[in-house]
């Protein structure tokens, strides 16, 4: 039987209306999920605080155990899953592979944090054993977006659980089954105990109600800034910490001395890749003025070469954009760019969700393909004459993301990156990198900081506590 069996892949307890899987690249109808409401996010946050007190206390071995057992799934049912990823997401079959790799390696290095150093002992002033201990928040809250849906969801998934907490996870229901319904068939299959891990696939309601839950101390929500801004307001509202990780428009500085030989494929990588619907997406290239006339030229030609179709039959470099929606917004952003005085050297057509890589040379600030986040393949490009109007320019936007920066000279490329706040830097690489050891997270309107990956996943999901213990009862002179 398939991982994701039709008469299994979803809870059928769910109250709210039903939803059609859609694949972007057709329209064709893949199967029907059931949406979950406010009331079945406040039943699912009850069962998982029921159940996760009993998770806590089981060794961590054998918690690192399920882990371990569940990124090999992520292999075992690859073939499967990848056709998931390209016909719900829009994904090229690499996409969807590179996407598959992460999930183990989040699962794996999960398991690992099971067993990590749980504390310190510290010195006192009185006679006594002191020390921390990290401990599970209890119920971790997740609200994954579309677009990276198996990664964005399991990066918080994966260590919550290790760490001893129960999960309620709510993904986009555009990919409510490779960004949701695959990781409760993956993590039950590995053997987690039920009731730990709570999929609920739903609109802004079943969020809202989830953020607002007094069971969910915790929530991880990746999404839009827009969105982050509502659910760290809520958040705050309820005492609760979110960690968020928002949008983006990440630049791509190349330096005179850059090798363009090498660097166009970076950078029709960093715009272009799944669609350029990744937070990470290089949305600006600064370019300095004495080869910005011949990246322009090499870019565009390269947006042209590249091949645009349904991942799922063709052998294509970009897919389709998830919906009309997105659609819209990406379409609007170039017309209104060419009409501001961006010239239009490459794409600007689509056809269906089909949209041809763009690239606009001559953008400035004038320019929204340029100044906001337009989470679609666009490529604004614009010329800079000194490494201080480099980094001027970079550090404009309200954003702080990712950062590339490409030259012969890496020490260079490190020094100007000290001037341009971003919560991520890659020096001769673009925009666009995840690995499950690193920290993830940007600064300003992209977030609140590096909240996955690494260490970075101990504080996420645990709380510190302090303890001490005596020998004898403490004596006080009343």
């Amino acid at each position: 039987m398939p991982l994701l069996d039709p008469r299994t892949w979803q809870p059928r307890t769910l109250a709210g209306g039903e939803y059609g899987v859609t694949e972007p690249a057709t329209g064709e109808t893949l199967g029907t999920v059931t949406l979950a409401t406010a009331e079945d996010v406040e039943k699912a946050a009850e069962a998982a605080l029921a159940a996760q007190s009993e998770w806590a206390r089981v060794p961590h071995f054998v918690r690192a155990g399920v882990l371990r057992k569940a990124g090999d799934l992520f292999a075992a049912h690859a073939d499967e899953l990848r056709a998931w990823l390209v016909r719900e997401s829009g994904s090229i079959p690499g996409k969807a592979d590179f996407e598959l790799h992460v999930a183990a390696q989040e699962c794996y290095e999960a398991a690992a944090l099971a067993s990590r150093s749980a504390g310190q002992v510290l010195p006192s002033e009185a006679p006594r054993l002191s020390y921390t201990r990290r401990v599970p928040v209890g119920v971790a809250g997740v609200i994954s977006p579309f677009n990276a849906p198996l990664i964005l969801s399991i990066r918080s998934v994966a260590p919550a659980l290790a760490l001893g907490n129960a999960v309620v996870l709510k993904p986009d229901p555009r990919t409510a089954v490779c960004g949701g319904l695959s990781l409760a068939a993956v993590f039950a299959e590995a053997g987690l105990p039920e009731g730990l891990l709570h999929v609920l696939p739903g609109g802004p309601d079943a969020g809202q109600a989830l953020v607002a839950d007094p069971r969910v101390p915790v929530i991880s929500f990746t999404g839009s800034t827009a969105a982050g801004r509502a659910v760290g307001e809520a958040a705050g509202r309820h005492l609760k910490r979110a960690h968020l990780e928002l949008g983006g428009n990440s630049a791509l500085i190349v330096l005179e001395d850059a090798d363009l030989d090498a660097v166009i494929s970076t950078a029709a990588w960093g715009s272009f890749f799944h669609q350029g619907q990744i937070c990470m997406t290089t949305g600006r290239h600064l370019v300095h003025a004495s080869v910005y006339d011949e990246y322009v030229e090499r870019l565009a030609a390269k947006a042209d070469s590249l091949a645009v179709g349904d991942p799922h039959r063709e052998q294509v470099h970009l897919g389709p954009v998830i919906d009309e929606g997105q659609l819209a917004k990406i379409h609007g952003l170039v017309e209104s760019s060419a009409a501001s005085g961006a010239k239009l050297a490459a794409g600007g057509t689509h056809e269906k969700l089909f949209y041809r890589p763009t690239v606009l040379a001559d953008a400035d600030d004038r320019t929204p393909a340029y100044t906001e986040e337009v989470f679609g393949p666009v490529a604004p490009v614009r010329p800079f004459r000194t490494v201080e109007e480099a980094a001027a320019l970079a550090a404009e936007s309200p954003y702080g993301l990712s950062l590339g920066i490409v030259t012969r000279d890496p020490t260079r490329g490190l020094d100007l990156a000290e001037r341009i706040p971003t919560g991520i830097v890659h020096i001769n690489d673009q925009t666009v990198n995840d690995e499950a050891v690193a920290p993830f997270g940007g600064i300003a309107a992209s977030g609140t900081g590096a909240r996955f990956g690494g260490e970075a996943n101990l504080e996420a999901f645990t709380e510190l506590r302090w303890t001490t213990v005596r020998g004898d009862v403490a004596t006080y002179p009343f």
